[in-house]
């Protein structure tokens, strides 16, 4: 009889990273929207290994040392609770890993990270059909149904960039 072997998890290496942008082509043709996934090997790189990054990654790996899964994430701010907090962009585990413990550690990877630097919350959107949701509530995450998401972007982001008349409003140029 064999054990299984239980996932490591660690920070994103550079050489890590084609693995994980081919894990995020993964997910958008799992999320129905491959034609919406540009990302390459170039961008992931450069967001998450500049100097000072805003994007941050961990992946699951075997005991080959090769990834089965990641998490990207970034920090958001709560000015209500005056502290940062996690917000995890994606989470995936390849389907030949699944039921392997990976999601989980992932995400208990993340939590801890919250709890050591006092940050309140890890949050995430999950697309409303995703059968995850289950695993979502056994580990006590709770679904925010009160909360509406808006997104701008395309046309209406540029018609509304255009009426940015005051340079002197504008920060980071």
């Amino acid at each position: 009889m064999t054990t299984a072997v239980i996932p490591t998890i660690r920070p994103v290496r550079p050489e890590d990273v084609p693995a994980v942008v081919a894990m995020v082509h993964e997910l958008a043709e799992y999320e129905r929207a491959p034609e919406q996934c540009h990302l390459s090997v170039d961008q992931l790189t450069s967001a998450l290994f500049t100097t000072v990054p805003a994007l941050f990654g961990h992946v699951a790996v075997d005991e080959r040392d090769e990834p089965i899964g990641f998490a990207l994430w970034f920090l958001n701010f709560s000015t209500w609770a005056g502290v940062h907090g996690i917000y995890l962009e994606d989470l995936y585990v390849r389907p030949a890993a699944r039921g392997s413990g990976a999601g989980r550690l992932l995400l208990a990877t993340l939590a801890d990270i919250c709890v050591r630097r006092g940050y309140r919350r890890l949050e995430w959107w999950m697309i409303n059909w995703n059968p995850a949701a289950g695993f979502y509530a056994s580990i006590g995450a709770e679904q925010m149904s009160e909360w509406v998401p808006y997104r701008l972007s395309g046309d209406a982001l540029s018609r509304l960039a255009g009426q940015a008349t005051n340079v002197g409003t504008r920060t980071g140029d």
